[in-house]
C-alpha cells in the first residue's frame, strides 16, 4: 500500500516559504526603520530606480547578511557600502535583511502563447 505524499509536500512548501524568515533571525518592522538609509540608492522598498544599483526586495535573507558583512570585513570593496556598515551590528544585519526578503521583489512577466 502506498502512502499519500499530499502532507510530504505540504511540509516541504511550507519549509520552503518560512525557511528563509526563519534564517534571517532579524525584525522586519525594525529592520524597515533601519532602511531608510539604504533607499537612496536601493529605492525605499528595496526596488531600485536606478539599472546600476542591486534589487534588494525578495532577496535571500542569508545572502544579505553576508554581503553586508563582507561590507564590513573588506572583503567585498565599495567606498560607500564601507561608510553605510560600519555602525551595524550582526542584529541590525539580520533585521535589514527580514525587511528585504519581506518585500515583493520584480515578477518575470507572464508570456502567454498563442
Amino acid at each position: 500500500m502506498s502512502k499519500n505524499p499530499l502532507p510530504y509536500l505540504l511540509i516541504a512548501a511550507a519549509t520552503m516559504t518560512v525557511g528563509p524568515l526563519a534564517a534571517a533571525g532579524g525584525d522586519a518592522t525594525a529592520g524597515k526603520t533601519k532602511s531608510a538609509a539604504c533607499a537612496s540608492c536601493h529605492g525605499p522598498d528595496g526596488i531600485s530606480p536606478q539599472p546600476n544599483f542591486p534589487i534588494l526586495a525578495g532577496q535571500y535573507p542569508d545572502y544579505i547578511v553576508r554581503a553586508l558583512k563582507d561590507y564590513k570585513s573588506g572583503e567585498r570593496e565599495n567606498a560607500i557600502m564601507k561608510g553605510f556598515v560600519t555602525n551595524l551590528t550582526e542584529q541590525d544585519m539580520h533585521d535589514l535583511a527580514a525587511y528585504f526578503y519581506s518585500q515583493k521583489g520584480l515578477v518575470a512577466p507572464e508570456i502567454s502563447n498563442p
